[in-house]
């Protein structure tokens, strides 16, 4: 599968789980997932079959569990877009009340404020372990 171009500038790949590519999106400001079905061609999430609908749903019920518990998250927002990237791709936000949007969407409200390499590469294998202890597939290296 082939990434749109601006989540292959923008993101960091953490993994793969059965449907979906999980990155980081290199913003510290909050921590940020993204999962990426590995279609390329599909835009909305009812354009997958009804298996895939599920899986996705699962994939990111889990994903939001583990964030939620692992960052102390005070709400956790979950969005498909795709206004400026066409690829389905699924946001996954921790958001916390001190956080410089709250309570409003983070869209436009804070320049990006990108990972250093090493703090990039320290939360990657942060998020592997942590899907690991949860029994969850743990995401792969790619």
């Amino acid at each position: 599968m082939i990434l749109h171009p601006q989540l292959d500038q923008d993101s960091v790949i953490i993994g793969q789980f059965p449907l979906c590519l999980l990155l980081l999106l290199n913003d510290s400001n909050y921590p940020w997932f993204i999962l990426v079905p590995q279609y390329e061609a599909l835009t909305e999430i009812h354009q997958l079959n009804e298996q895939d609908q599920q899986q996705l749903m699962r994939e990111s019920s889990q994903l939001a569990s583990c964030i939620e518990q692992e960052f102390q998250a005070d709400k956790i927002n979950i969005a498909a877009l795709g206004n400026m990237v066409p690829q389905l791709h699924i946001h996954h936000i921790v958001r916390y009340r001190t956080d410089p949007a709250w309570p409003a969407p983070i869209w436009g409200k804070v320049t990006a404020l990108p990972y250093s390499a090493a703090a990039a590469h320290d939360l990657c294998i942060r998020m592997r372990s942590l899907l690991a202890e949860h029994g969850l597939q743990a995401p792969l290296d790619r």
